[in-house]
C-alpha cells in the first residue's frame, strides 16, 4: 500500500531529495569556505541574511510566475537558477557577489517548493494526502540532513563541493522532465494578515518573527562559530546533521503534547531548555561528543519553535483564512531570519566564536519572557477549540503546505491558464493507472530470458 501511494509522487520525491541535498551542502559549505577564504564575520552574516531576503521575495513573487509560464517551466528555470549559482561561488569568491548568489538562490528555492508542494497536492486524493505531504516533509529533513555529510568528501578549499552540489540540483530537473503527469495545479498566492493574526494570536506572529531570528543565525553562523569552538570540518558537519534530525524528532511529540495542553507553556517551556542550553554552549568548553550532545540538545529544543507558533495560529483561525494565515506565519519568520545572521554578527568576535550561542539565547530569553507575559494576560484556547497538531502544516520546509485540497475558488489559491480540475476518482483511476504500468513494466523485465555468462 505504501509503495502504491508513492508510486504517483516517486518523481517528484527524488527531484526533492537531489535539489535540497545539494542546498544542504550549502548550508555548512558556504560559512566554512567563506572563512578558510578570508571573509569577515560581517560578511558571513550578510550572506545568511542575503538566502533569507531572496526566499522571502521568492514567496511573494514565485507564485504570479507560476501563474505566467507554468508549473514545469518555473520548475525548470528555478532548478537552473539555483544549479548555476552553486557553481558561481567558485568562479567569484567574494563577498558581495556570494550574498547575490545566495539571493538568487533563496529565490530559487521558494519557487522551488512552492511548485512542488502544489504539484504534490494536486497528486493526492483526500485518502491519501496526510500520507503524501508527510512523505515530503521526511524527504525534506532527510535530504538537507545528509547534504550536511557531503562536504567531507572535498577539501573546503577545493571546488569539488561546489561541483556536486551543483550536479545534485541539475539533476533534479530529470525526474519531473521525464514524469507522465503534466497537469498543472493550482497555488498559493500569498496573502498576508498581519494585523488579524496579531489580534487573535500575539504569540504566534511575534514567536514565529524571534524564532526566525534565533534560528536564522543558527542556519547561517553555527558552522562557523562549531569550527571556532574546536570541531573539525566533520565533526561541524556532523554537528549540523544532528540538530536538524534533532528538531525533525522533536517536533512530533512537543507537537502532540501541545494538543493537551496550552501550547503557549510547550513553547515556553521550550525557550527556557533552549536559552539554557544555548548559554551553555556559550560558557563550557565542550568539544568532540559533549558538542555533538550539545547540537543534539539545541535542535531539539530551539528549532520545533516555528511548529508550536503555527500551531498556535492556527487555533485562533477561522478555515477560510487558514491559507492566508500560513502564509503570514511563514513570512514573519523568513523576515526574522533575515535579520537574525546579520545581528547575529555582533556578538561574535574571533576569540569568542561561541558567542553566537549568547545571541540565540538572548532572543529565546526575550521572546519567553513575552510568552509568559501573554499567557498572563489572555487565556488559554479551550482544548474542545483547537485544531490537532498536523506535522505537514507545521513544518517550516517552504511554501505553504497545506493538508487539505487547494480549492480554485479560494482567493488565495491562484489557477494557472489551463488548469483543468480533476476529480478524486480521477486522480485514483489515474494512480491505480500508472501503478500497474509500473507493475506490468517489472514483469516484463522478469521475465526477459537470462543473458549467458562466459565466468
Amino acid at each position: 500500500m505504501i509503495l502504491r501511494n508513492l508510486r504517483p509522487i516517486a518523481s517528484l520525491l527524488l527531484a526533492a531529495a537531489l535539489l535540497l541535498t545539494g542546498n544542504g551542502v550549502q548550508f555548512t559549505l558556504l560559512p566554512l569556505r567563506g572563512q578558510a577564504d578570508g571573509f569577515s564575520t560581517v560578511a558571513l552574516g550578510v550572506m545568511g541574511s542575503a538566502y533569507y531576503v531572496g526566499f522571502v521575495a521568492g514567496c511573494l513573487f514565485a507564485p504570479h510566475v507560476v501563474l505566467r509560464v507554468g508549473h514545469i517551466r518555473t520548475f525548470t528555470a528555478m532548478v537552473a537558477v539555483a544549479a548555476a549559482t552553486t557553481l558561481a561561488y567558485g568562479l567569484i569568491p567574494e563577498p558581495l557577489a556570494w550574498s547575490l548568489f545566495r539571493l538568487l538562490t533563496g529565490f530559487a528555492l521558494a519557487g522551488f517548493y512552492l511548485v512542488l508542494e502544489s504539484w504534490l497536492n494536486d497528486r493526492a486524493t483526500n485518502a491519501t494526502r496526510g500520507f503524501v505531504m508527510s512523505a515530503y516533509v521526511i524527504v525534506n529533513y532527510l535530504a538537507v540532513a545528509g547534504g550536511q555529510s557531503l562536504i567531507n568528501l572535498y577539501p573546503i578549499e577545493s571546488d569539488g563541493s561546489f561541483m556536486l552540489a551543483a550536479i545534485l540540483a541539475a539533476l533534479a530537473i530529470v525526474p519531473v522532465a521525464l514524469t507522465r503527469s503534466a497537469q498543472p495545479a493550482p497555488v498559493t498566492l500569498f496573502r498576508l494578515q498581519p494585523r488579524q493574526l496579531y489580534d487573535a494570536a500575539p504569540v504566534a506572529l511575534i514567536g514565529a518573527f524571534a524564532i526566525g531570528i534565533a534560528n536564522g543565525a543558527f542556519w547561517g553562523l553555527a558552522p562557523v562559530s562549531a569550527a571556532g569552538a574546536g570541531l573539525d570540518h566533520g565533526e561541524v558537519a556532523l554537528f549540523m546533521s544532528i540538530a536538524v534530525l534533532a528538531g525533525a524528532l522533536a517536533q512530533w511529540p512537543a507537537g502532540r503534547l501541545s494538543d493537551r495542553v496550552d501550547r503557549r507553556l510547550v513553547l515556553l517551556g521550550l525557550l527556557i531548555a533552549g536559552a539554557a542550553a544555548s548559554v551553555a554552549m556559550w560558557l563550557l568548553a565542550a568539544t568532540g561528543p559533549l558538542m555533538l550532545a550539545f547540537g543534539f540538545l539545541f535542535g531539539a529544543l530551539a528549532l520545533p519553535g516555528y511548529s508550536l507558533a503555527a500551531a498556535h495560529a492556527y487555533d485562533k483561525t477561522p478555515a477560510e483564512d487558514m491559507v492566508a494565515t500560513a502564509a503570514t506565519v511563514l513570512l514573519a519568520n523568513g523576515l526574522g531570519s533575515v535579520i537574525g545572521p546579520l545581528a547575529a554578527t555582533a556578538f561574535i568576535t574571533p576569540e569568542g566564536p561561541r558567542r553566537l550561542f549568547l545571541f540565540t539565547a538572548v532572543v529565546e530569553a526575550a521572546l519567553a519572557l513575552y510568552v509568559l507575559y501573554r499567557m498572563l494576560v489572555q487565556a488559554p484556547s479551550n482544548i474542545t477549540e483547537k485544531t490537532s497538531f498536523d506535522l505537514v502544516t507545521t513544518a517550516p520546509v517552504g511554501g505553504v503546505v497545506t493538508s487539505d485540497e487547494l480549492d480554485p475558488a479560494d482567493p488565495s489559491v491562484g489557477v494557472p491558464e489551463g488548469f483543468v480540475q480533476e476529480s478524486n476518482a480521477e486522480k485514483e483511476e489515474n494512480a491505480e493507472r500508472e501503478s500497474e504500468r509500473a507493475e506490468h513494466a517489472v514483469e516484463h523485465e522478469n521475465q526477459k530470458p537470462a543473458e549467458p555468462s562466459f565466468f
